[in-house]
């Protein structure tokens, strides 16, 4: 049998660039070193981890110097928490390796001769900037290593946070999270305090035993709140419990629960009942109302979706005149901003739930020039779909982080609208769908969007016209 060789320590390590998944990059002997939690300008001792054909992952042992780009991290979670994983580095400076990454992906994967990319659109605010957090309660919580370490008795084991990364069985116990301003926080960590006290069972994923499973909070940029309670029963503890938030928080517009005693998560195919107040919230954008409710698909960063939307009516100089295909539309949002400037916007999303709210906010913001329609992507842009609504003038494209399916590429191809707007939140699958689409499309444009700051993620959009 052969014996397992030792993983290598590798000493004076220069970080030299950032990988597409937010990870910095060392290089060693023609071979890549992938390490969380540095920037370029580090240089460090690592211990490999993990040994592959072409790289190593590694994790650091010791500094030799820090980055003049470095900057102290502002939460207290960072590092065990899986999200927020560039505090470390300067905001510039992520938004040029999020430009650098559309850059790469478009070329590396795409192979595609682009423009020179617009200067990123930066984010107004860098904290406090989500709408939606989602929270879920175990327990068994995550123990940080100084816990460990210390010699003081552990006895809180229950926690209500994020999951810790790769783990779905654990969850870091939250204090106070930057991403959704108050009453975000307090509300989180009264509900703990009062499971806690009264000894409320918090839910094992492995067993699927316990009552309380997630919580979710919701804050508009008109002030309102919606806080859901997901529990696996209604129990006289969990109605004291909404009782509690109910009277101490009293600017709680829609307060909600949701009973799932599935061994998943998902609330989509399960009732949402009122406990307090109303069952939606509302929020605006550039001028629109829009009804959330407790399932509802809306963009999380509302200041940035403006923007957003902003470049995308830009990039796709819509007349007055002109056709517009919104496809996976979602809650209709890009429809309706776009159908204030076009003759017609023909929506389609496979989701019938968030159908049906774009047709409850056209109808709130009494837009008439919309079309919506639910249904798989591959399955209702048929030629027979196109000959009944019309070519468009203007196709725009908001897929999934999987981009679309190679049928939906095809069908626009053969569809030859005049120009397509494609939006995306993974500008590598965006880069193989425009290869896909073939040399007939000419990309003239790239306007890539900060949508979550302190992450790696990057919204990217694109203008194709033939070519």
């Amino acid at each position: 049998m052969g014996r397992n060789k030792k993983l290598p320590k590798l000493t004076g390590l220069e970080i030299v660039d950032i990988s597409s998944d937010g990870r910095a990059v060392g290089r060693t002997d023609n071979r890549v070193v992938f390490i969380p939690k540095l920037v370029p300008g580090d240089v460090v001792d690592v211990q490999v981890i993990r040994k592959r054909k072409s790289y190593f992952e590694a994790v650091v042992e010791n500094f030799q110097k820090q980055s003049d780009l470095r900057v102290e991290p502002f939460c207290e979670h960072f590092g065990p928490c899986g999200g927020c994983k560039w505090q470390h580095m300067s905001y510039a400076q992520q938004l040029h390796y999020k430009q650098k990454q559309v850059r790469e992906q478009l070329v590396r994967i795409g192979n595609l001769e682009i423009p020179e990319i617009r200067p990123i659109l930066a984010s107004e605010k860098t904290r406090f900037y989500r709408n939606k957090l989602e929270y879920s309660f175990c327990d068994r919580r995550w123990f940080e290593q100084s816990e460990i370490d210390s010699a003081q008795e552990i006895t809180q084991i229950e926690g209500l946070g994020f999951h810790a990364p790769g783990r779905f069985d654990r969850v870091l116990q939250i204090e106070k999270c930057y991403l959704q301003d108050e009453p975000s926080n307090a509300i989180r960590n009264s509900i703990h305090e009062f499971a806690q006290t009264h000894k409320i069972p918090y839910y094992n994923p492995r067993q699927h035993t316990g009552l309380l499973r997630n919580l979710m909070i919701r804050i508009t940029t008109t002030g309102e709140v919606m806080c859901v309670l997901i529990v696996a029963d209604m129990t006289d503890a969990i109605r004291e419990l909404l009782e509690h938030v109910k009277q101490n928080f009293p600017e709680i517009d829609a307060l909600l629960y949701v009973i799932n005693q599935k061994k998943n998560d998902s609330i989509y195919d399960l009732n949402v009942d009122v406990f307090h107040g109303k069952e939606t919230i509302t929020e605006e954008l550039d001028g629109l109302k829009f009804q959330i409710a407790a399932k509802s698909f809306f963009q999380t960063n509302t200041t940035q979706t403006e923007l957003l939307y902003n470049a995308v009516r830009e990039l796709a100089e819509i007349k007055a005149d002109d056709l517009v295909y919104d496809l996976y539309s979602g809650a209709g949002s890009i429809s309706l901003y776009l159908a204030r400037f076009a003759r017609k916007v023909v929506g389609v999303e496979i989701v019938e739930e968030a159908i049906n709210d774009a047709w409850k906010n056209a109808e709130l913001n009494q837009i008439k020039n919309v079309e919506f329609f639910a249904g798989d992507m591959k399955d209702v842009l048929t030629p027979d779909f196109v000959k009944t609504h019309g070519v468009p003038d203007v196709l725009v494209l908001d897929p999934p982080r999987a981009g679309m399916h190679k049928d939906v590429v095809s069908v626009i191809a053969a569809m030859s609208p005049k120009r397509i707007v494609y939006v995306s939140c993974n500008p590598a699958t965006q880069a193989r769908d425009i290869a896909l689409l073939g040399d007939e499309w000419k990309l003239t444009a790239v306007q890539p969007v900060d949508m979550f700051p302190h992450t790696h993620h990057v919204e990217n959009i694109v203008l194709l016209e033939q070519g």
